[in-house]
């Protein structure tokens, strides 16, 4: 090998070896920041002394939540507990669930819950109820419409198929909690108690939602021609990640803060 040779080989090791230092020195700054993050996340929880805008930036997910409580934008640098009481929210309950929609390993315990005013619960969740089928939902319809339109038959026959069974699935699903579970809580809130229902069977008819929605994700990715409104798909898809995620929180406040907050009723009478 020339000397010309051995140079720009070393020289290309000598690059390599840089730039592996320098992949190493990113990935552990990476994780180094990844952690501290995840550190204050999970160390601290929202308060009623936070500023308002403050929580937002820090989820900025939460702002989905505001028209369900008729909080508007504009807050300035009020408190948390501020805000909530210029519109007549519970603070401590609107704390409960965005630190719940926050912290992934947030969960209060049942004596926790029994603190907290929970009568604004059904409201919240009876406005995410309207905000998925007549907000979120439409959305994706009218995306999913122009998406069926310019494909072949076959194709849009399917994709139109299996937004209408999840479309169905997430009527069905609200309906009997808004029929035979929420009338329930609110006759326990009053004192009435029922031996022909109780919390347990919501619990074991809880259905999941999302599998359909996974089934038409992958038809979006996957299988449809890459030369088909691309744009138009990568739109659907972002409201279709963003309600699968709100789908995702709201499950987890129905199955892991109202159905133990409603046995402590059954158990002890209304709060």
């Amino acid at each position: 090998m020339s000397v010309d040779g051995v140079f720009k080989k070393h020289l290309f090791f000598l690059r390599l070896a840089e730039n592996c230092v320098f992949v190493e020195c990113f990935l552990l700054i990476s994780t180094y920041i990844c952690h501290q993050k995840n550190s204050i996340m999970n160390n601290t929880l929202f308060t009623a002394k936070m500023k308002f805008a403050d929580v937002l930036l820090i989820n900025n997910n939460l702002i989905l939540m505001l028209s369900r409580f008729g909080i508007a934008l504009g807050f300035g640098d009020k408190n948390v507990d501020e805000v909530c009481r210029q519109y007549h929210v519970s603070t401590k309950f609107f704390l409960l669930l965005s630190n719940v929609y926050t912290f992934e390993d947030y969960l209060p315990t049942k004596s926790e819950l029994m603190q907290i005013d929970m009568k604004e619960m059904i409201p919240y969740l009876l406005a995410s109820h309207d905000y998925y089928l007549n907000e979120r939902l439409q959305v994706i319809e009218q995306n999913m419409q122009i998406i069926t339109q310019s494909c072949s038959l076959g194709n849009g026959a399917v994709l139109q198929r299996f937004f209408s069974e999840y479309k169905e699935e997430v009527i069905k699903h609200f309906r009997y909690e808004e029929e035979t579970v929420f009338p329930y809580i609110k006759n326990l809130l009053r004192g009435e108690k029922s031996t022909a229902y109780n919390i347990h069977q919501f619990e074991e008819n809880h259905s999941n939602i999302e599998d359909k929605l996974t089934d038409l994700i992958n038809i979006l990715i996957k299988y449809l021609p890459s030369e088909l409104c691309q744009n138009e798909r990568i739109s659907v898809l972002s409201d279709i990640f963003i309600l699968s995620a709100d789908l995702s929180k709201h499950a987890l406040i129905e199955e892991k803060i109202l159905a133990p907050y409603v046995e402590t009723l059954e158990e002890n009478g209304s709060k």
